[in-house]
């Protein structure tokens, strides 16, 4: 993996995406998505692409001009490396991101061996930069509204007799971590098993969705809310197996779901959801 790009996988499809400051991947997010809105953020007053809608304020001062959830995708480099505050600029950010949309940027490890070794001669010109270790950089985004962290290393070997010295001198080393120059991440608003649900159906219908399970596992105004369950299923036209991951996806208290729903309605579809739950296990 040589840049954010190569974390978009085969099943993503972004129909809106939003680039911050990077405007090498404008020509990269044209070719892969042909149709979709692409916007792009600079302070550069001078900056031109008609690939791109382009925006010209400095995101780290201005708030973003855009509705919230409204991108698939933010993406650019280095995003929290010169911010005041980085966790109101990546809490910012989710905010602009819809449920089942991702931030893709990347951040200099601190513990990379260059920068060891230049601090290690009394010499550091990264005063006013922020730089971070992988664990720091993770507790920031599950702090600010990410449920789903990856991570892929940019690996800059190190002189064999350097590296070995900095271990000699108490540097852990997992994963090569001294040798990893930059972390390229990929943070989404939700769990995979829960992005796949939230692409499905309107939010309304999520919401009403949840409701009723929820009401119907804690046994709340049975049977009407089982009969409200249905006619939500027939109308909406929910299938089965997406009943199935939802109920395994909000219901925690499952066996006590199932005998209220039976004991409140005959649909056979009840017993195919249940059986679709124990196979989602």
């Amino acid at each position: 993996m040589e840049n954010l790009a190569d974390f978009i996988g085969g099943d993503d499809f972004f129909e809106r995406i939003l680039i911050i400051e990077s405007a090498s991947y404008i020509p990269i997010l044209r070719e892969r998505f042909p149709t979709a809105e692409i916007y792009f953020v600079t302070p550069d007053e001078d900056f031109t692409d008609d690939r791109a809608k382009v925006f010209v304020l400095d995101y780290r001062e201005e708030r973003l001009p855009f509705e919230q959830k409204f991108f698939d995708a933010i993406i650019g480099d280095l995003t929290l490396e010169v911010v005041v505050n980085p966790q109101d600029i990546a809490a910012g950010f989710s905010t602009y991101i819809k449920e089942t949309g991702v931030w893709l940027t990347s951040f200099r490890n601190i513990r990379h061996w260059k920068i060891l070794e230049r601090l290690m001669r009394g010499h550091f010109s990264g005063i006013v930069s922020r730089f971070y270790t992988r664990a720091d950089f993770e507790r920031l985004l599950y702090a600010s509204f990410y449920k789903d962290v990856k991570f892929s290393p940019l690996i800059k070997k190190a002189p064999p007799e350097f590296l070995e010295r900095l271990i000699t001198c108490g540097f852990e080393n997992l994963s090569d971590d001294l040798e990893v120059e930059f972390w390229l991440v990929r943070a989404a608003r939700s769990m995979p098993e829960l992005s796949l649900l939230k692409s499905m159906y309107t939010p309304e219908i999520r919401a009403e969705l949840s409701r009723l399970l929820k009401r119907i596992e804690y046994g709340v105004d049975l049977p009407a809310s089982a009969e409200k369950f249905w006619a939500l299923y027939d109308s909406a036209g929910i299938f089965s197996d997406y009943a199935a991951e939802f109920v395994a996806a909000v219901v925690v208290h499952r066996e006590r779901f199932f005998e209220n729903l039976r004991a409140n309605s005959a649909r056979a579809e009840a017993e195919e959801i249940a059986n679709g739950v124990e196979d989602f296990d």
